[in-house]
């Protein structure tokens, strides 16, 4: 299975030969032996993020490789595992992104957009990131299923604790064994879709409780930079 290791605001999730999807900004499909979250400091402000990966990877002891980043400490991070699947999550809402099912609802801007929150010197994300690690051998669709079905998992949970389906800067990283038993498929009716979905719920739950304990979930209307989607968009048949 995969190992997780924490060091100086810093977990890496190991397993040697594996092969990785991330939405990162310098994500795709990747073969690393380790992928990583990082917790970044109040103020975060770099935008050089190859570099800053590389200095706090290095800084760890860890080698670089492909990474997250999160304003969550990683004293709120939490793991689940069901065979074969196991998911990290670390979970903040201090940017909650709202869409709200009545279009031209309030919006933060008249155009249904927000600007960009980390143009703010105090900006520090809140982000859900998630990493999932199957051990199964999964082809380039299964890969991809395999991160939808995360994403999805991310989304019912967040909608059921704070009644949003993300925030503003959410990640993911999901991975495979190409050396594990063979998984055609990653969707919600398969042994690894169903595996992902319950880690990722309760992994997040957990991350949730560790971080606010008790003190109640942010809500956009109450967050600095939560963000509600109001777009109106032209509805037509193809």
């Amino acid at each position: 299975m995969f190992e997780t290791t924490v060091r100086d605001g810093v977990c890496q999730i190991r397993r040697e030969g594996a092969r990785w999807l991330s939405t990162a900004w310098d994500g795709g499909y990747r073969a690393a032996d380790a992928v990583y979250n990082v917790t970044v400091p109040e103020g975060f402000e770099r935008t050089d993020l190859d570099a800053y990966r590389a200095e706090r990877l290095s800084g760890a002891g860890f080698d670089v490789g492909p990474a997250l980043l999160t304003g969550v400490h990683m004293e709120h991070a939490r793991c689940a595992q069901s065979r074969p699947v196991s998911v990290l999550a670390t979970a903040g809402l201090s940017n909650p992104a709202a869409l709200p099912m009545s279009a031209g609802d309030e919006a933060v801007d008249a155009d249904g957009t927000a600007s960009n929150p980390a143009d703010s010197p105090d900006w520090r994300p809140g982000t859900v990131n998630v990493i999932v690690g199957a051990d199964r051998e999964l082809d380039d669709g299964a890969l991809a299923t395999l991160l939808a079905s995360a994403v999805e998992a991310k989304a019912a949970t967040l909608l059921d604790a704070a009644g949003v389906p993300g925030t503003t800067s959410d990640a993911a990283i999901v991975g495979c064994v190409p050396s594990a038993e063979p998984a055609s498929f990653a969707g919600s009716a398969t042994e690894v879709g169903a595996a992902t979905r319950a880690c990722v719920r309760d992994a997040i739950r957990a991350s949730l409780a560790a971080r606010y304990d008790g003190d109640g979930l942010p809500t956009v209307e109450d967050a600095a930079y939560g963000v509600i989607t109001g777009r109106e968009t032209e509805v037509f048949e193809p």
